[in-house]
């Protein structure tokens, strides 16, 4: 098995075709099936559908491993470069949207000044979206909601953040600083869907007093939430980062103290180890929030921060 055998197959998966992944390599489609058919003699395995050019299962778990061993010679060449006087290289990060628009604006120029040498690739999603990419070697390391239960990976906890009611200036509760889940339920919400983690939290603890919130509609998305209580179109519990501190404009935070914190946290894979660049990274972001938290409403670090549940 070679390389460029793999990484023929990968270029079919990532362009959909023989003669579109020839393209991409800047060679014939002829050389292009020569190197599946060698490939698939050797794995004795169809790799994929001639008459389609879609992968076979076989196929696509060949692609699998096979992103993971290119993302590992990358890994290596970074570990190579680096040294300790002058750490360089790249540092694939994924974040989840609501601690990115917090976070990411303080630790690049955190990043840029203490190591310049490093090449920061943030990806914006979901922790469910970003896990699958951790996993496979796409991204070296993930900020996400915790807990993550995988053997692959391992987590450690940076902060815990509030639940917070935010309502436009206008709203009726606006002139409040604190609300019961008793009050919250006399009013339609703005909620996430019931099969995302946020909903799950928010109905659980409503259902703990045997309550129910009321829905003026479901938004699939805590940005686009967030948007929307800015904008004084409803009023939506969403996490204290949401709302970054240094945002102003004709809103709220209006504290929920029965609600539970959200615990996010680092993610990487227990191997390989991460290179240089992204242990860099690492150190960056922890120093950021544990100096900066301030600025930011509802965010709490070091001893106390991440019980399930806050005091009422």
């Amino acid at each position: 098995m070679e390389l460029r055998q793999l990484e023929v197959l990968v270029s079919i998966a990532d362009n959909g075709s023989f003669s579109a992944a020839a393209k991409a390599l800047s060679t014939v489609q002829s050389n292009v099936s020569a190197h599946i058919s060698r490939l698939e003699k050797e794995l004795t395995t169809i790799l994929v559908e001639r008459a389609t050019g879609k992968l076979t299962e076989d196929g696509q778990i060949v692609v699998e491993h096979a992103r993971r061993v290119f993302n590992q010679i990358q890994d290596i060449a970074s570990e190579v470069q680096s040294n300790e006087k002058e750490i360089k290289g790249e540092s694939r990060l994924g974040c989840i949207g609501t601690t990115g628009r917090w976070l990411i604006p303080a630790i690049l120029p955190a990043i840029s000044t203490r190591f310049p040498n490093i090449r920061v690739t943030i990806s914006e999603g979901s922790t469910s979206s970003l896990l699958p990419r951790l996993i496979d070697g796409s991204l070296d390391a993930a900020i996400v909601h915790l807990p993550v239960e995988d053997e692959q990976l391992e987590s450690h906890s940076l902060f815990a953040e509030d639940l917070m009611l935010l309502v436009n200036n206008k709203h009726q509760w606006a002139d409040l600083d604190t609300i019961t889940i008793a009050e919250l339920v006399t009013e339609p919400l703005l909620l996430p869907p019931k099969n995302t983690a946020l909903r799950r939290i928010l109905d659980r603890a409503a259902g703990a007093q045997r309550l129910v919130f009321k829905m003026q509609a479901e938004i699939d998305g805590v940005r686009l939430l967030t948007s929307l209580a800015f904008e004084g179109f409803g009023a939506a519990i969403v996490p204290a980062t949401a709302a970054p501190g240094w945002l102003t404009g004709e809103f709220k935070r209006i504290e929920v103290p029965e609600l539970p914190r959200r615990v996010v946290g680092w993610v990487q894979r227990r191997r390989p180890l991460p290179s240089k660049a992204t242990q860099a990274v690492t150190a960056v972001i922890r120093e950021v929030i544990e100096l900066g938290n301030y600025q930011q409403p509802g965010v709490h670090t070091g001893k106390g921060a991440f019980p399930l549940k806050r005091s009422s």
